[in-house]
């Protein structure tokens, strides 16, 4: 039986994710660090739908803890095949107040860890076996705008690492990208400002999981696509604001220039 580990999979986009696959025949390695209750809550859902899944703590922002999750991802009869790199610190800060720590945080969750969990995967990969890896990323870095700025450049380091790695390791290993556009609430956002915001986008269509989810089982039955990103979206990527969308209060797609 393949295996996945999918990070960050106790919540939101990764417990999507991990269902996905638990539902399409994966053995799921459910991470989390501090969100134990929603690892559990994902495994139960998992089984309850005749799947298979375990829960697996790392932190993540340590490189030791990071390095040795693959080990901890073995069940009998399970080769582990398929990574996604789906956890991600998010915090906001600008290019006049940035500091060495926040930018240390970001890198370790966002670019160091899925390094590390990517060669960890390769290694223990068996001979004659092919896999996968998914990193998701974000619609910011084809609309890149100065907000959440150490953020950003982990996620500009990661997409420079999916086509790295594609490289390397081909043709055992495929490693691509999902980028999402504002899927889900946020933050402090308010449930009225994210129904406001979710679908300020060309196509007035807000993003959810389930397109994700779509993304992600298009990558995986597709075995010629490496080293490339999907944008999934609804075109928010191509409205060039000069903000993050949690602060263009203002911006409209459509709205008429001023004479």
């Amino acid at each position: 039986m393949k295996g996945a580990l999918v990070t960050g999979a106790g919540l939101r986009i990764g417990r999507a994710l991990a269902m996905a696959l638990a539902t399409d025949g994966y053995y799921v390695f459910v991470h989390h660090h501090e969100s134990a209750e929603g690892a559990r809550e994902t495994v139960a859902e998992i089984t309850a739908a005749k799947g298979k899944a375990k829960a697996v703590r790392a932190n993540l922002a340590s490189a030791r803890q990071a390095e040795a999750l693959i080990d901890k991802c073995r069940a009998p009869g399970v080769t582990l095949t398929c990574l996604v790199n789906n956890a991600s610190l998010f915090e906001l800060d600008r290019a006049p107040t940035a500091t060495a720590e926040i930018f240390d945080r970001h890198m370790a969750v966002n670019l160091r860890a899925p390094m590390l969990l990517s060669q960890a995967l390769a290694r223990q990969l068996p001979e004659g076996e092919t896999g996968l890896i998914v990193n998701l990323l974000d619609q910011k870095l084809f609309n890149l705008n100065p907000d959440f700025l150490t953020y950003t450049l982990s996620k500009i380091g990661l997409q420079g690492l999916t086509r790295l790695l594609a490289q390397a390791f081909a043709p055992r290993l495929r490693v691509a990208g999902i980028a999402p556009g504002l899927t889900l609430r946020s933050g402090s956002q308010t449930d009225a400002r994210f129904a406001e915001q979710h679908s300020r986008n060309p196509l007035r269509v807000g993003v959810t999981p389930d397109d994700l989810v779509r993304a992600l089982r298009f990558i995986v039955a597709t075995p010629t696509f490496t080293g490339d990103t999907l944008i999934i979206d609804s075109g928010e990527h191509l409205t060039g604001r000069p903000r993050d969308i949690a602060f263009d209060k203002n911006w409209a797609f459509d709205k008429k220039k001023k004479n």
